[in-house]
């Protein structure tokens, strides 16, 4: 087991010399290999801040913010040990405020600085309180690029101009087109196809097993002491003691080479398999790594595209790995600079339930959910079917307010950042939004999730039944749906023969489900 990173707050200071320039590195812009740092200038101090306001703002997932904390200590080591000058306020640092704005004010004075700078913060929150902040300064404030994404904010918004629907597909192909990746002459895919999706569903049978879990291991049991003395309110499971995410930039380099030697073969296939017997499967997790920039979505994107042209890879996974990182996360982000911050808001069906107490426990009797949520709050990560079409769908079907699964989301999961979470949570998952991002709500009954998983073998409810005490609440609560948002989904091309069914439908049976939606959504605690 690696040991853990040294207790920074006991050299948490810099030299009080006067310097030209403070800059800003947030928690989630740990790359170190960002044009800053190609030069060692006595002039410039780096700042790095732990603080409350970043922690409170929304319930976090103990591992998230060890995670956070833990490679921004580790950062901070490595620009001190290259030579540039760097103040780190640690979260119980006697001079930090817990505010950005006050500490800020604070360590410009202390360093006499003429100017500051920041790279371009990813969550608006962030983006308009920096902006407020600079345009209200005295001194020269400028804001540089993080240098991480392969789209300006504002790309989407201009490719979609006037239309509108937003289609991934279309900004897909325009990003593969751009940068050239998986195309044959004449701008044409590789394979004769774009999308290998549809070779990309298969449920796992047990077989070949998930590689071993090549993940660093480190002891962050200071660390988390430290974040529990602080007053700082979490939730999951912490395993601080056996840590096991990439906490820097080499670590995130080895976790993404295992991810290519010993899973990609297998990704495609299973991507959107679930089971109870393996929480991991052939998923690269490195997606914690990605979002705070310790890796560069390009290099993830070319090592991707060098297994296939090796052979190592066949072309279904490293289609759909690459569509996921140059597809869908650049697609979202554009979503979400070009939407904000109205957003957030979107409630395209009123929905109004609060979420049930076994989300934070993971203490129902529905197996699936169960599984998935126990799941996020030992490891902070679920991958994307599990969260769209087992907690998402849940959540959906049973009319839960989309601001508070919203919320949740961004708080468990070690690699969620509003940026991000948000477009997919409030757009893919919930349909918040009324279709601007999916083209229909993604929701199903009982039959898919047996399909793709093991989660109804021993199951309490039944996943056969509709109607009654054992059935399963997933297939009242589809048809209660539709029936309850016909007005407002019937006319949609993409939801197929659901009205049709409901519309042959005997009145007593179509009654009898949604009696016993009522019945599911009167008393969600108890499911």
């Amino acid at each position: 087991m690696q040991s853990a990173v040294p207790n920074i707050s006991t050299a948490s200071k810099t030299a009080t010399t006067a310097a030209t320039t403070l800059r800003l590195i947030l928690g989630d812009q740990l790359n170190p290999e960002h044009s800053w740092f190609s030069k060692i200038s006595d002039d410039v101090v780096y700042v790095m801040m732990e603080i409350r306001q970043e922690t409170d703002y929304v319930l976090h997932h103990a591992q998230k913010i060890i995670a956070i904390f833990a490679a921004m200590r580790e950062l901070a080591e490595q620009l001190r040990a290259a030579g540039h000058r760097l103040h780190y306020l640690a979260i119980n640092d006697a001079d930090n405020t817990q505010s950005l704005a006050a500490n800020l004010d604070w360590l410009l004075a202390r360093y006499q600085c003429s100017q500051f700078e920041y790279q371009e913060p990813d969550e608006f929150r962030l983006d308009a309180q920096l902006a407020a902040y600079s345009d209200a300064s005295k001194i020269n404030c400028r804001m540089r690029s993080s240098e991480h994404f392969f789209t300006r904010r504002d790309e989407a918004a201009i490719l979609f101009e006037g239309r509108k629907k937003w289609l991934m597909e279309n900004f897909y192909r325009h990003m593969r087109v751009k940068h050239q990746v998986l195309l044959e002459e004449a701008n044409k895919p590789v394979g004769g196809q774009w999308n290998y999706d549809h070779d990309n569903r298969k449920a796992w049978p047990g077989i070949p097993w998930e590689p071993a879990d090549f993940r660093p291991r480190h002891d962050h049991s200071a660390l988390w002491k430290t974040i529990q003395q602080a007053g700082i309110n979490s939730f999951g499971e912490a395993n601080a003691a056996n840590f096991s995410w990439p906490l820097n930039r080499a670590e995130a380099l080895d976790q993404l080479d295992a991810f290519i030697r010993h899973a990609l073969p297998h990704f495609g296939e299973f991507q959107d398999a679930m089971s109870s017997k393996s929480w991991r499967l052939f998923h690269s997790l490195i997606s914690f790594a990605l979002n705070v920039k310790m890796l560069h979505p390009q290099e993830v994107v070319s090592k991707v595209d060098a297994a296939l042209w090796a052979g190592h890879a066949a072309l279904p996974a490293v289609e759909g790995y690459i569509r996921q990182i140059l597809g869908w996360r650049e697609y979202v982000r554009g979503i979400y600079w070009a939407q904000m911050p109205g957003y957030a808001e979107h409630n395209f069906f009123a929905h109004e339930a609060e979420l049930p107490s076994w989300f934070w426990t993971g203490k129902t009797k529905m197996r699936c959910l169960s599984s998935a949520i126990t799941q996020s709050l030992e490891h902070a990560h679920a991958h994307h079917i599990q969260r769209l079409m087992v907690i998402g769908n849940f959540a959906l079907l049973a009319g839960l307010q989309p601001q508070q699964v919203h919320r949740w989301y961004l708080g468990i999961y070690i690699d969620a950042f509003e940026w991000v979470e948000l477009p997919n949570t409030l757009g893919m998952s919930q349909f918040a939004d009324g279709g601007m991002l999916a083209t229909k709500p993604y929701v199903s009954a009982a039959a898919y999730i047996d399909k793709m998983s093991d989660y109804c073998k021993g199951c309490h409810y039944d996943k056969k039944q509709r109607t009654g005490d054992n059935a399963c609440p997933y297939n009242a609560l589809y048809w209660d749906f539709f029936a309850r948002n016909e007005d407002k989904l019937s006319s949609n091309p993409r939801i197929g023969m659901v009205y049709p069914q409901l519309r042959k439908m005997d009145k007593d049976v179509l009654q009898a489900l949604r009696d016993r939606a009522i019945d599911i959504r009167a008393r969600l605690d108890d499911l």
